[in-house]
């Protein structure tokens, strides 16, 4: 039996949790899941462009299992761009590290634990 995940500290909850190309239906495409903890990842190294030990100190993590995040995100992401997926960004291990008055929206659309699914293919803002 595996070990049950760490809870992975995030700093940023996303403000859209789906992403799709125009003009196709959400019905016809095929969707890629990216969780939570690896969009946190993506934020911190590509955007924010923290080292990988750095980064893997904010989400509570190892350098190497940060760089296993880290790769599996671009994977999702260079699977959904070039092969013109879907893109939803839901569930992971996650705990959040920021404030309750500084959310701007409930996390309630991120459910945390191992088996972290989201609640399924929401409407956002702007779909």
């Amino acid at each position: 039996m595996p070990r049950p995940r760490h809870c992975r500290r995030v700093g940023h909850l996303p403000l859209a949790n789906y992403y799709k190309p125009r003009g196709i239906p959400l019905a016809v495409l095929q969707h890629v899941n990216l969780t939570v903890d690896e969009l946190e990842a993506i934020r911190l190294a590509d955007l924010q462009g923290l080292y990988q030990e750095q980064a893997a100190e904010k989400m509570t993590v190892s350098r190497q299992t940060f760089g296993r995040i880290l790769e599996s995100a671009h994977k999702k992401i260079a699977d959904a761009l070039v092969n013109g997926k879907a893109l939803s960004i839901e569930g992971g291990p996650i705990e959040l590290d920021v404030p309750a008055e500084m959310i701007s929206e409930p996390p309630h659309r991120f459910r945390r634990g191992r088996h972290g699914r989201g609640r399924g293919r929401g409407r956002g803002p702007g779909q």
